[in-house]
């Protein structure tokens, strides 16, 4: 009776697929997973861009931005996802975009703002500012700077198995000039 049980083959293929299965069902989920997760972020960065080209030319305002870009990714996100949450900062230029407020005279400490330091206040708020722009749209001639972050629970159950967090979040943003419809505002210089 052993010697049958031994060449007995019924029953293979289920104990075969039963192996193989779940590592494969784990792969493929894992790969919608991402594949959803990169779709779901091209479509955030068009939106976002077609929302930014309106503003920059004036179609768009700041309250009009934030409710379309609102609307839009509600379009595309699951039920339960969180709000997006939405950066708009304006520049003077490019090169100025992330960076301090500039120093136009410096004393020592050299490349640290401190008392008898000259700067350009970009934002017109009347202290230098270690993180620089202004908030919201900006006006003629401005760069803006967009960035977008979006969180939805995963589509799939299988995060906790690969060690994942059970949100799955996407971040995009982009840079843009606004239209010259006006002369830019020159930075006011002010010394402490």
């Amino acid at each position: 009776m052993l010697a049958r049980l031994r060449r007995d083959a019924r029953g293979v293929t289920l104990l075969e697929f039963g192996l193989i299965a779940p590592p494969l069902m784990l792969t493929i989920m894992a790969i919608g997973d991402m594949g959803y997760q990169s779709y779901w972020r091209a479509v955030a960065r068009g939106v976002l861009e077609k929302a930014a080209r309106a503003a920059s030319v004036g179609t768009l305002n700041d309250t009009q931005f934030d409710a379309y870009i609102t609307q839009q990714m509600r379009a595309i996100s699951a039920r339960n996802a969180s709000p997006p949450h939405i950066v708009k900062k304006s520049y003077y230029n490019f090169s100025r975009v992330g960076k301090p407020e500039k120093i136009t005279s410096d004393t020592a400490p050299l490349g640290v703002y401190n008392s008898g330091d000259c700067y350009e206040d970009a934002n017109g708020n009347g202290s230098f500012d270690a993180s620089g722009g202004s908030t919201g749209l900006g006006s003629a001639d401005d760069i803006v700077y967009y960035e977008v972050t979006l969180s939805q629970p995963r589509l799939f159950p299988m995060a906790r198995l690969l060690g994942w967090s059970a949100t799955q979040s996407v971040t995009v943003s982009t840079m843009v000039r606004n239209q010259p419809w006006a002369n830019q505002a020159t930075p006011t210089v002010r010394c402490s």
